[in-house]
């Protein structure tokens, strides 16, 4: 009998093993299964004007298309090259063509959405440009989310922006805000941000700064933020300091008004800080020399100088001259009965009055407003009788000059 052999090749023979239904299946669960919303990580393989093709490891590279590219900033698509690892979102598993479609833009922007979500819930603050405005305030971008900060959570001055409500806020846009995330609505597509809350906050950890590196008896530059009928306000960098009414001048100061203005930048001595209250004591006259200190350089008695009558009391009148107070006692105000220092002036006149006395040790000069009418009536005599003798003078000298000029004539005649 004979055997019958199965026509085998060996060409059939010596060829790889067919792939067994489970490395088949095996293989596929290799390939990532890719949904719609996945934000994925992939690495850039081809860049084209039109598009950029992404290997996300699906069976096929995803492409980002030409109107996703369209909403980068020109600087953020310079930056991107081939072999560049982005993340991507899934915008469709699969189009028409089979192609898994993805976004860049979108990806991003999911991110940022996150990062706000971590910044409302720690309440950080971080700073963001001012890009554009409309009527009710102002825009920020957020990375790829448009944030918005209403008129009413702004700090920042209106500035010299348009009469119209549309562009009151204009001049603002290109400046850098610290901002604070205070609504977060990711379905609506709402990021609410606010300047105010964002100093508040700012503002508390600059004091607690200043509270503890300041002592007293430093001297540090401000602004002048507010005046009250009790002091001046100064911004030391993110935390307010009062300057005392009695701390302003060596000098009477009826109100701040009158030695500052809001605004101005001024050298302050730093006199108290309380860190249980928070509060910075200042003083500005601390800066200037002790007029006490200079009174005998100055003045002597007997000296007649200009004040300015500064508050009438039952006793007399205080009167300023130069940097100093002094009092006229009301025995000194005149030579007649008074029975208070109206009778004879009233605050706000100017006075000539005469020093004397005068105690640095106990910060008291005297002064005395009849003496220096005296004085001055004196003096007016002295000037009056000095001119008297002038005029004559003068006389008797032109007649001793028409005497000669008649001699000299009478000579030339007989000659």
């Amino acid at each position: 009998m004979t055997n019958y052999q199965s026509p085998i090749s060996n060409d059939s023979a010596d060829s790889e093993p067919a792939m067994t239904m489970a490395e088949l299946l095996e293989q596929s669960y290799d390939v990532k299964q890719v949904r719609r919303g996945d934000i994925l990580m992939g690495t850039i393989v081809s860049i084209t004007p039109n598009e950029i093709l992404v290997d996300i490891g699906s069976k096929s590279e995803g492409i980002v298309t030409s109107r996703d590219l369209e909403r980068l900033a020109p600087e953020d698509l310079a930056a991107l090259h081939v072999g560049d690892e982005v993340p991507v979102y899934v915008v469709r598993p699969e189009d028409e063509e089979g192609d898994i479609l993805l976004s860049l833009t979108r990806a991003q922007a999911e991110k940022d959405w996150l990062t706000a979500q971590k910044l409302y819930e720690s309440g950080e603050i971080y700073e963001g440009v001012v890009v554009d405005h409309n009527k009710g305030g102002l825009i920020v971008h957020f990375g790829q989310v448009r944030g918005f900060v209403p008129g009413s959570q702004l700090v920042s001055s209106r500035g010299p922006g348009g009469t119209s409500k549309d562009d009151r806020w204009i001049h603002m846009v290109g400046r850098k805000l610290r901002l604070k995330v205070i609504e977060i609505d990711r379905r609506r597509n709402r990021l609410i941000l606010s300047e105010r809350a964002a100093m508040q906050e700012w503002r508390k950890e600059q004091k607690e700064k200043l509270l503890n590196s300041l002592k007293e008896g430093d001297v540090i530059k401000g602004h002048v933020t507010s005046l009250a009928d009790f002091g001046a306000f100064v911004d030391l960098g993110g935390a307010d300091g009062l300057i005392h009414l009695s701390e302003l001048s060596w000098s009477r100061v009826s109100h701040p008004r009158d030695v500052l203005q809001i605004g101005d930048e001024v050298e302050v001595y730093v006199l108290n800080i309380d860190t249980e209250q928070q509060r910075i004591g200042l003083s500005l006259k601390r800066l200037q020399p002790e007029p006490w200190s200079q009174v005998l350089d100055k003045y002597e008695i007997g000296q007649v100088v200009e004040a300015t009558i500064t508050k009438l009391a039952n006793f007399g009148a205080f009167a300023q001259i130069g940097d100093i107070e002094g009092l006229i006692h009301l025995s000194e105000l005149s030579d007649g009965n008074i029975t208070h220092p109206r009778e004879v002036v009233k605050e706000g006149d100017r006075v000539s009055v005469k020093i004397i006395r005068i105690d640095p040790e106990r910060r008291r000069i005297g002064l005395s407003l009849k003496q220096a009418e005296g004085v001055a009536e004196w003096q007016e005599y002295q000037l009056a009788d000095d001119a008297e003798d002038a005029d004559e003078t003068t006389a008797v000298e032109e007649a001793v000059e028409a005497v000669e000029e008649a001699v000299l004539e009478s000579e030339e005649v007989n000659q």
